[in-house]
């Protein structure tokens, strides 16, 4: 059973019984439906239906001749908004499904981030006809959470904001040249981390540490799509799942000056998210290849 039903307000799933009247649901209860062809006699199929605005369940498995789906995965999706990042995309199958993982470096992250990819269909049916081979494109992430805790944001001065800007340029650009082999760069890097490292050392003697990091987006436990972030509020919505009634609070953030956003239940929410404010917690990340 999924754990990440709970993120789109499914925590009443509890026995095998009840997850395959929703899957049963998915099936028959559609609101997309995509297939392409997979082998000869089988086509692959994946059902979406949606259970509140952008968020829903994915059923995906084999359709025979005879019109007979048998299901292979499912995995619960929040649709996220805009475009996250223009970076260059790697798509991997996973080994013992017919299920896609994403990979793609950000200069403003400094980690190669992996994520599930929500339109894995689409990308075998772009595959076969040699589109997603070496073509420019966009990835637009998403995350789903089970729970977390909003934050006050730091106290900055318009100086102080206009300093991390330009530190944080002057980062990328050498970022984007230690890729290229540039050793003056990696030199650059290397003793920039070194002071940093020093400085925070200093000041968490006297200060609270999310009083000097604003934000952070980093890899959490064995799963390679799990991350732990803390970012900054730019919007916050609130939905409902129409099945369950539960509320979800669907929130826009600015992580390391990535933007995305991401849904969690809002009961599972301590403090009270505006605006503003920071949201702290775990997410799986996902992602919507633009072709």
């Amino acid at each position: 059973m999924h754990q990440y039903l709970k993120a789109i307000g499914f925590e009443n799933i509890q026995t095998r019984k009840d997850l395959k009247k929703l899957l049963k649901e998915v099936e028959e209860n559609f609101t997309h439906q995509t297939i392409v062809s997979y082998r000869p006699g089988e086509d692959f199929c994946e059902f979406q239906k949606e259970f509140g605005q952008d968020v829903g369940i994915t059923l995906c498995g084999e359709l025979d001749d005879e019109e007979h789906f048998e299901a292979a995965y499912y995995f619960p999706y929040f649709e996220g908004s805009g475009v996250t990042t223009y970076a260059e995309i790697d798509v991997q199958r996973k080994i013992e499904k017919e299920q896609y993982v994403g990979l793609c470096e950000d200069s403003k992250i400094g980690i190669s981030l992996i994520f599930t990819l929500q339109n894995g269909v689409e990308y075998m049916r772009e595959k076969q006809v040699g589109l997603a081979k070496d073509v420019q494109t966009s990835v637009t992430f998403s995350g789903l959470a089970q729970g977390g805790m909003i934050l006050l944001p730091v106290n900055k001065n318009e100086q102080q904001i206009l300093n991390e800007k330009r530190a944080s340029d002057t980062r990328r650009e050498l970022m984007n040249a230690a890729r290229k082999g540039d050793q003056a760069a990696i030199e650059t890097l290397t003793f920039d981390d070194m002071d940093l490292y020093s400085k925070v050392s200093k000041r968490l003697a006297n200060e609270d540490v999310f009083s000097i990091v604003d934000t952070y987006f980093m890899p959490f436990g064995a799963e390679c799509d799990m991350y732990s972030i803390m970012g900054e509020i730019l919007a916050v919505r609130e939905r409902i799942n129409r099945m369950t009634g539960v509320r979800l609070y669907q929130m826009r953030l600015n992580v390391n000056e990535l933007t995305f956003d991401i849904c969690v239940p809002a009961e599972s929410v301590m403090g009270e998210p505006e605006i503003g404010r920071r949201f702290k917690g775990t997410i799986w990340l996902q992602g919507y290849i633009n072709f």
